[in-house]
């Protein structure tokens, strides 16, 4: 795996651990100009690396350096989550620059190869658990939509990168309801399990009996990742399903690294 040095002065020390991989995407024309902001003083951004669209990876960041790229974010009750990860922008338009139809850009092939191979890499060196590999909208819900409903996931969970649980209709969960699920507007203790379950995958997902929009771009993000195909923010039965096979495999990978 071949790396291009292309330093960025933006960077501080560590103040937490390493343990997360987060994953963006650029959101901008080309991927020349991500690289050049992110090494622009002046924006105060950047990532460890970063992906161009033929699987050339760059490298702004040292590992061991807290790059700028998570901003104001959370994840299992934590924050500073620029402490905690290490951060791979991938060079893609997204929702900031979508194609002439209107929908989101691929992830080329080779883009993605290059992406597998770097993540893998990082994985080994740091001990990272699959619950503790994340997207940009799964930290800031709301305020990202980064790396996109368009984004590989389960590709990436295939090569041991995050996890994408298969979902059995067998599972009894607390979430499974009849009618047509939650949205914004339910009230009930429904409401409060399904805030307990995002709570449990690593959501910042409050408290309450009440389905607001805070929760509805919760759900949206976990969309986003597991459901992509449904980016709605509405909880429907499918999304509730998800949901606890996720908590499930989370709870295990977590109970094994204790």
């Amino acid at each position: 795996m071949k790396i291009i040095q292309s330093p960025s002065a933006n960077y501080n020390d560590r103040r937490q651990p390493l343990d997360m991989l987060v994953l963006h995407y650029t959101g901008m024309k080309t991927g020349r100009a991500a690289l050049e902001r992110m090494c622009d003083p002046v924006a105060e951004v950047s990532a460890h690396y970063m992906v161009e669209v033929d699987g050339d990876i760059f490298q702004l960041v040292d590992e061991d350096k807290r790059a700028w790229h998570a901003g104001v974010a959370s994840w299992e009750g934590q924050s500073d989550i620029n402490s905690r990860s290490i951060g791979i922008e991938i060079v893609n338009g997204g929702h900031n620059e979508p194609l002439e139809d209107g929908t989101l850009p691929l992830f080329p092939e080779v883009q993605i190869d290059a992406v597998i191979e770097l993540s893998q890499a990082i994985i080994e060196r740091h001990g990272i658990t699959p619950d503790r590999i994340v997207g940009h909208s799964d930290i800031a819900p709301g305020r990202k939509q980064d790396p996109g409903e368009h984004f590989p996931w389960s590709t990436l969970a295939e090569k041991g990168i995050g996890l994408y649980p298969v979902v059995s209709g067998s599972h009894k969960t607390s979430l499974q309801l009849m009618g047509h699920g939650l949205a914004v507007g339910a009230v009930g203790e429904a409401v409060e399990r399904l805030r307990e379950a995002l709570r449990d995958i690593g959501y910042n997902a409050g408290n309450g009996e009440t389905y607001d929009r805070d929760l509805a771009d919760i759900v949206e993000a976990f969309q986003r990742h597991w459901v992509p195909d449904q980016v709605t923010g509405a909880a429907d039965l499918r999304t509730l399903q998800m949901i606890a096979a996720v908590e499930r495999a989370f709870k295990t990978v977590r109970n094994n690294r204790r």
